[in-house]
Formats: C-alpha cells, sequence, structure tokens
C-alpha cells in the first residue's frame, strides 16, 4: 500500500507543470485561479493537474465555497522522504565499502614497499643473501 502511494507521488510529480506548481504552494497556499495565472492553459486543464496532485495525496482543498485555497500535505513529502533516505543510506553504506576497500588495497600496496624494507633491514643487519 505505501508503494502505491508513493508511485502515485512520483508520477504526480513527473508532470513539470505539477512540480512547479507544488514549488509555487511551498511558499503558501493559493487559489486555483491564483496557481493558474503563470500558466498558458484552462482553468479546467489546472483542474485536472490538482485532481492528480490530490489523488497522490500532494495537495488538498478544504469543502465549501469558492475560492477555496489549495495546501500542500506534508504527509505525502515525509513519505519521500523516508523512501529517499533509506536508499541514500543503502548508497552510502556501498561507498563507505568501497572506500573501506580502497583504503585496504592501498595500505597493501603500502605493505608490500614495507616488506621491501623489511628484507633491506636484514641485509644490514647481516643477512649477505637477504632470505
Amino acid at each position: 500500500m505505501v508503494t502505491d502511494a508513493l508511485s502515485r507521488v512520483f508520477a504526480a510529480l513527473a508532470d513539470p507543470t505539477r512540480r512547479d506548481m507544488v514549488a509555487r504552494l511551498s511558499e503558501g497556499d493559493a487559489t486555483v485561479s491564483r496557481l493558474a495565472e503563470p500558466y498558458g492553459m484552462t482553468l479546467q486543464a489546472v483542474y485536472k493537474h490538482l485532481r492528480v496532485l490530490e489523488d497522490a495525496g500532494l495537495v488538498s482543498r478544504p469543502r465549501g465555497p469558492q475560492p477555496r485555497p489549495v495546501r500542500l500535505e506534508a504527509h505525502a513529502f515525509e513519505l519521500m522522504g523516508i523512501w529517499i533516505e533509506r536508499h541514500r543510506e543503502r548508497v552510502e553504506r556501498r561507498y563507505r565499502r568501497l572506500d573501506a576497500v580502497l583504503a585496504e588495497m592501498d595500505g597493501d600496496e603500502n605493505g608490500q614497499d614495507h616488506g621491501d624494507d623489511h628484507r633491506g633491514r636484514r641485509e644490514r643487519a647481516g643477512d649477505p643473501d637477504g632470505s
């Protein structure tokens, strides 16, 4: 069920006009006519975009007489944040493991150099064949 809600949220935000509406609503609630101002589209088209955002749970409009404000709903953003954070943590763990492997490889290379130094010290310690 969470995945379905998340899919609806991401699908709704796939459209640049809807992303712009969400960005504008992050500044504060707005009426539909105010939301429609910068777009070269009919109010009917704006209502269709808002219906997609409402179905995804990103915005809401209270019942009552017109004009009704459109407002963002925090729950959808929390859902996205949880999903994004979970995957970011996984990626960061992978990079930390890669960093550890690279550091170990770097340490092995340095360790090899120390092994050569060690043989050199034995030669100086009186072992003529270096074995």
